[in-house]
């Protein structure tokens, strides 16, 4: 049994649907039974629930599974979320266990630098240190955090983000679900870090450019400073630390400025790369204003 863990999160999600889509058999673990959603009706998908804090709740998760896929929500208890998992994988005899990471695109990205991304390394070095078989899954930034500008797009057809003339490398959701996948159902992973990235570097006037398209109306980019985006996020709802740590995330952005695309796994797995604008195209509905997306969980 292979069990994937936030399966109700955009990643989760998207994994435990290409394993439906293939016919293979899943577990998928949520936390809350009150936001499964649809992932319960989906063919060959088993909905447990437990908390990844509680080992005491995952031994139905863990029973019997062969490899997880292990993904949990961002935020000050990720370390211990994932650590604590990791040690209750051990015990339940799991045989492999790959870990959902990220990597930025930005050429000289020094991730030890960031709160949330010195947590992914802190648990891949006790994940190694476990004695566990693992994988890593590093993909850059979702081209799926665009949903998040649609409130601007609709209201004043800008797109506004700190980043100046840098550029960047996102990925669809739907890419890395298809690589997880083959990484999941078949042999000869461990012990491998699979960095991937979607098929272009763009600045957001770029990205801009391509949500023109997909709308059928004009959209610009603006480029605001980083203070200026922060009490955006505040006003959207972000708690103040998660603000400040994505305004800190996009200075160190900026100040970089370039991304490098990279598609070995995209290669390794024969899975076809998405470009943004058929990525704005697929999702024009949303980047309109006239139809749901999930937001980020804040």
């Amino acid at each position: 049994m292979i069990l994937v863990t936030g399966a109700n999160g955009r990643p989760g999600s998207a994994v435990v649907r290409e394993f439906a889509r293939h016919g293979h058999p899943v577990r998928a673990l949520v936390r809350d039974p009150a936001k499964v959603g649809d992932l319960a009706n989906l063919p060959g998908v088993e909905v447990v629930h437990g908390d990844m804090l509680r080992p005491e709740t995952l031994q139905p998760a863990l029973a019997g599974v062969r490899r997880a896929l292990m993904i949990s929500g961002a935020g000050p208890q990720l370390l211990e979320t994932q650590c604590t998992f990791v040690d209750a994988a051990h015990r339940a005899g799991v045989e492999h266990l790959v870990k959902f990471s990220g990597k930025d695109s930005i050429e000289g990205f020094d991730p030890e630098r960031f709160r949330s991304t010195r947590s992914h390394e802190q648990i891949l070095r006790y994940l190694v240190a476990s004695g566990l078989p693992w994988t890593v899954l590093r993909p850059s930034q979702f081209m799926e955090v665009y949903f998040e500008e649609v409130p601007d797009l609709v209201g004043t057809g800008e797109l506004r983000l700190p980043l100046g003339d840098t550029t960047l490398a996102p990925i669809a959701i739907e890419d890395i679900a298809k690589i997880a996948y083959a990484v999941l159902t078949t042999d000869g992973h461990e012990y491998t870090t699979y960095s991937m990235t979607g098929p272009e570097s763009l600045t957001m006037a770029d990205v801009a450019d391509r949500l023109s398209d997909a709308v059928g109306r004009p959209i610009r980019y603006r480029s605001v400073t980083s203070a200026e985006k922060q009490q955006d996020w505040l006003k959207a709802g972000y708690p103040p630390p998660r603000a400040a740590a994505f305004a800190q995330l996009f200075e160190e952005r900026s100040r970089l400025g370039h991304s490098t695309v990279d598609l070995g796994a995209h290669r390794q797995f024969g899975v076809e790369p998405t470009p943004f604008l058929e990525f704005a195209r697929r999702n024009a509905a949303i980047f309109r204003g006239e139809s749901t997306y999930s937001v980020t969980p804040v």
